[in-house]
């Protein structure tokens, strides 16, 4: 376990030896003494948040009001800058999951998860009680996040695939870091505008201009993050101009670009998240096609290989 000091914040944070046996899975676990008001910066990733110490994590997300303890939320969750975690003596694992992943698993649509967030127990019911306490009475964290990836993918095998059109775009908008065109995508996949738009929006939880937007807005949160300077970032991840990079980031994290470079949530990622998908570079392989010509993912199989 590696302790993240920034500032006033001091976590230690646990990464699993292993990868997930599934594509679009990242998982890192952390204990958190003391979390005051930790601005959650908006990410093009499913949060699934498994919660089992003493203490509750509490997340302040506006008209909701707070949420304690386990739960999920859709991606781009803490749009426009009001959303805040806090908490004492926590102790979680947090997964990420890849919005065409996190379909097949959730058991729900992701439509209803897009920035919103959902009680763990609402979702999962009983299910979540016992993941609460097998976290709890495990011995140490890889056997945490093998419990965790246990239950997913049991539960991935339960569940239903996004359309492999769908996956297709998915991992076009990650590949290309948000800048291909909707019309694009719908050319590639055989679809029209309104079909992929539709589909895309019911599956994945976002339109695709909005998910192409928010992709853009990670990769290049963390190029300043990285120290870039943010005429160099407006430039580098396809911005009008600078002026521009500021109007995504304000709408996305409520902050400005030097603001965004120094928070937490964002700076621990190099400890939790190391070899982000979002953030590696670009590769774009081409089309693949399943048998039939059906467009699948980038492996052949419809699976998206490229969330961080």
């Amino acid at each position: 376990m590696r302790t993240f000091v920034h500032g006033a914040a001091t976590w230690d944070v646990e990464g699993p030896r292993r990868p997930s046996r599934m594509a679009g899975v990242t998982m890192a676990g952390f204990r958190i003494r003391g979390l005051e008001a930790l601005r959650i910066v908006p990410h093009p990733a499913v949060t699934l948040l498994l919660d089992f110490g003493d203490g509750w994590p509490v997340l302040d997300c506006g008209p909701g009001g707070p949420q304690r303890g386990s739960f999920v939320a859709g991606p781009g969750l803490g749009s426009g800058g009001e959303t805040r975690a806090r908490g004492e003596n926590i102790e979680c694992v947090q997964v990420r999951l890849s919005p065409v992943t996190a379909h097949t698993i959730l058991g729900a649509s992701s439509a209803d998860l897009a920035g919103a967030v959902v009680p763990l127990g609402d979702l999962w019911g009983r299910e979540a009680s016992r993941i609460r306490e097998q976290l709890g009475d495990a011995p140490s964290w890889q056997e945490r996040f093998a419990l965790t990836d246990a239950l997913l993918a049991r539960r991935h095998r339960a569940g239903r695939p996004v359309d492999p059109e769908v996956a297709w775009a998915w991992h076009r908008l990650v590949g290309t870091r948000g800048l291909v065109r909707v019309d694009a995508l719908a050319a590639e996949v055989g679809w029209s505008r309104k079909r992929l738009w539709s589909r895309f929006r019911s599956q994945v939880g976002l339109p695709p201009k909005h998910a192409a937007k928010l992709v853009r807005f990670d990769h290049a949160a963390h190029r300043l993050v990285a120290g870039d300077s943010a005429a160099q970032v407006a430039t580098d991840t396809g911005y009008a101009d600078q002026s521009h990079l500021h109007r995504d980031v304000a709408a996305f994290a409520g902050a400005t670009p030097a603001t965004v470079a120094g928070e937490p949530f964002l700076v621990v990622d190099d400890i939790a998240w190391p070899g982000r998908g979002t953030t590696a570079p670009a590769v774009d392989r081409g089309p693949v096609r399943g048998p039939g010509g059906v467009l699948v993912g980038k492996d052949g199989d419809g699976a998206d290989r490229s969330t961080r």
